[in-house]
C-alpha cells in the first residue's frame, strides 16, 4: 500500500494597495542615488544607490535593487537583490522587520533582518544576518 504524502505549499500574497504602499518605481524605470521613501515602496524597475524606506519594501518579479538600504518595516523579495558577480558587501539591505524571500527571488547581496521567512525554491546566495530584538527587556537598575 503506497502512502500518499501531501505537500504543503507556503503561499505569499501581496496587495500593495491593501498594504498602504504609496510609492512605486515603475517597470523599465531606473533610479540611482540617495533616496528616502515614507509609506513603503514597490520596486518594479531597478533601484540602486542608498537610502531609507519607512514602511514595507517590495522588490517585484523582474526588478532589481543594488546598494545600501534600511527598511523600517518588512521586506518582500520576488526579484533580485544584488548583481551577479558582485561581492555580498556591495548590496546590503537592513530590514527592521521580517524578510520574506519568495520562490522567485535571487539574492547575492547581504540581508540583515530581525526575522527571515524563506520559501522553497528561493535562491539565497548572499549571507543573512540577524538583528537583535530592538524591544528587548530593559536592564535592571543595579544601584537600588
Amino acid at each position: 500500500m503506497a502512502e500518499e504524502i501531501s505537500k504543503q505549499q507556503d503561499k505569499l500574497d501581496i496587495d500593495p494597495l491593501g498594504m498602504n504602499i504609496v510609492n512605486r518605481i515603475a517597470p523599465d524605470s531606473k533610479i540611482n542615488g540617495e533616496v528616502s521613501y515614507n509609506g513603503g515602496l514597490l520596486v518594479q524597475g531597478d533601484l540602486s544607490g542608498s537610502g531609507q524606506i519607512t514602511g514595507r519594501l517590495i522588490i517585484w518579479h523582474g526588478s532589481q535593487i543594488r546598494g545600501h538600504f534600511r527598511v523600517l518595516g518588512d521586506l518582500y523579495v520576488f526579484g533580485r537583490v544584488g548583481s551577479v558577480g558582485e561581492s555580498a558587501s556591495e548590496t546590503v539591505i537592513e530590514c527592521y522587520g521580517t524578510a520574506f524571500i519568495a520562490s522567485t527571488a535571487s539574492t547575492t547581496g547581504t540581508i540583515v533582518a530581525q526575522r527571515l521567512r524563506l520559501y522553497e525554491g528561493a535562491d539565497l546566495q548572499g549571507p543573512f544576518k540577524t538583528i537583535k530584538n530592538m524591544h528587548a527587556l530593559p536592564e535592571l537598575d543595579q544601584t537600588a
